[in-house]
């Protein structure tokens, strides 16, 4: 039986990440991956996933013929495509390999070791290694299981992976479908609607249980990047829940909808992506055999610092019930490690988590949002700046889309969250998430002197509409640029004209 401080279970990002940090502690580390290393943040996941937007995206502007040329001719091939996006996926898988081989076989050969097998514990301490050259047991002082997650599946839908798939499924396609439809219109499912609509060689229907995708975004950010969805040709099934959905003799794909004022429609398409979130890959891990507590879920119930009830075993990444995201799980992973080994180390925050959608544009966001702050209770100004008062966004030709800023409803003006859609939008929002970190007011923001002309210089207004101080009025330009106060549920439109004097202004 061998022995180490470390053993993490599962190689995607969250225990990639506590692995190298464990070393970084001079311990003894075991990493094992069953499958790919790298995990879904590669292969069918984050970087497969975005690699194809980006090469839709590109796509997109050939399409387009506002922007002053047309592109007659072009030609796209969907295996050409896939292939290019898999040789992302073998850059990076290629990075992680070096790197653990380097370590196991040079750097720390005395302290670092990788298994490919299947781990399962039969102990709070022990470990059970399956390997294709026999099995093996693991003892450690501590264990990280970051075993990731797989897509969710319905039980009256049968995922063939070729005519009804997962995300995993979408590379076994041969061509662009002639038509799909997406189950689910979270991120995941709008994400890959952007992607075929992009292409322009498919005709694309999201199915959206609610009354507007992306429930859990405000509904302004919600309509706008509905009202692009439409312009681009999709069709949007409202309020729907699906009643059916088979496979038919021609390898084509019946769906019946069931709508809220109780009829139903049956339609008729090629292709079927089941997007409905993902839940924890626990199967074969021994979790419940050796008392860990799980959630109904399948997560673990784990504290803010990642523990779970056993003390000495840490749970990160996709199976705690956070936000299920490359930077979390790696942020996660790092932060257990530093638990383990530095008993006065704060306690995780996820308040300035910052985040980005691969939509029609691109939208990005970190800390609250309207719903959340409405919720809770929590009095707040709101400023909102259109895309197409941004001299970088009109160089651009791309002015659909929005900054929005939330602040403390106070002198102090605390940087509550921020929510952008349009291109580059994630290049602002590093700042705002560094001030939120910091719990600092936004006046720093409007005085950075910003290049020009940039995206980020719509931010900078922003923040200067708040401070009472833009030098494009809100009241000039209703509806484009608006700045207001929200408590108690009441919106009341601020005018800093009112009280304005000697540059200093106050909100009425």
């Amino acid at each position: 039986m061998q022995s180490c401080d470390v053993c993490v279970i599962g190689g995607g990002p969250a225990g990639y990440a506590a692995a190298m940090r464990a070393l970084d502690f001079g311990k003894r580390v075991i990493l094992i991956e069953k499958d790919k290393l790298g995990g879904a943040a590669i292969y069918n996941g984050a970087l497969s996933s975005k690699t194809l937007w980006e090469l839709s995206r590109d796509v997109r502007r050939l399409r387009v013929t506002e922007r002053g040329y047309t592109v007659f001719d072009y030609k796209l091939d969907f295996p050409t495509i896939i292939k290019v996006a898999n040789q992302a996926v073998r850059e990076r898988h290629e990075q992680l390999a070096k790197q653990v081989n380097e370590l196991a076989e040079h750097i720390c050969c005395d302290r670092f070791r990788f298994i490919h097998g299947f781990g399962t514990l039969k102990s709070a301490n022990q470990i059970e290694v399956t390997t294709p050259k026999g099995v093996e047991m693991i003892d450690a002082e501590y264990i990280v299981l970051a075993t990731g997650s797989i897509p969710r599946k319905l039980p009256n839908v049968i995922i063939d992976e070729q005519s009804i798939v997962t995300s995993d499924g979408i590379g076994n396609w041969t061509k662009f479908p002639d038509s799909m439809v997406i189950l689910g219109a979270g991120v995941i499912g709008c994400e890959f609607a952007s992607v075929f609509s992009n292409f322009g060689m498919t005709d694309v229907r999201l199915i959206d249980k609610a009354d507007h995708i992306l429930p859990f975004e405000d509904k302004d950010i919600s309509e706008m990047i509905t009202e692009n969805f439409i312009a681009s040709g999709m069709t949007i099934h409202r309020n729907a829940s699906l009643e059916s959905m088979v496979t038919d003799e021609n390898g084509r794909v019946n769906y019946t909808l069931k709508y809220k004022d109780g009829r139903k429609e049956t339609y008729n398409v090629e292709k079927a992506l089941i997007s409905i979130g993902r839940v924890a890959a626990v199967d074969g891990l021994g979790a419940r055999e050796i008392g860990l507590a799980l959630t109904d879920a399948n997560n673990f119930i784990v504290d803010s610092d990642g523990r779970t009830n056993i003390p000495n075993i840490f749970a990160v990444g996709d199976l705690t019930a956070d936000i299920c995201l490359v930077n979390v799980g790696e942020l996660e992973g790092r932060h257990v490690i530093e638990t383990m080994y530095n008993p006065g180390n704060k306690h995780l925050s996820y308040e300035n988590i910052s985040t980005i959608m691969f939509l029609m544009p691109e939208s990005s966001g970190v800390g609250a949002n309207e719903q959340t702050l409405m919720a809770k209770g929590i009095p707040y100004r709101v400023a909102t700046f259109a895309y197409n008062y941004i001299n970088r966004a009109m160089a651009m030709r791309s002015l659909k889309g929005l900054y929005k800023i939330l602040v403390s409803d106070d002198d102090e003006m605390r940087l509550l969250g921020m929510r952008i859609v349009g291109e580059q939008s994630s290049s602002a929002i590093q700042a705002a998430a560094l001030l939120i970190h910091m719990g600092k007011g936004i006046a720093e923001l409007s005085e950075l002197i910003h290049p020009h002309p940039s995206i980020v210089e719509g931010a900078q207004e922003c923040v200067r509409m708040l401070l009472g101080n833009s030098i494009l009025k809100p009241q000039v330009f209703p509806g484009d640029l608006r700045c207001a106060r929200v408590a108690n549920g009441v919106t009341t439109e601020i005018n800093y004209f009112v009280n304005g004097s000697n540059g200093v202004a106050k909100a009425v």
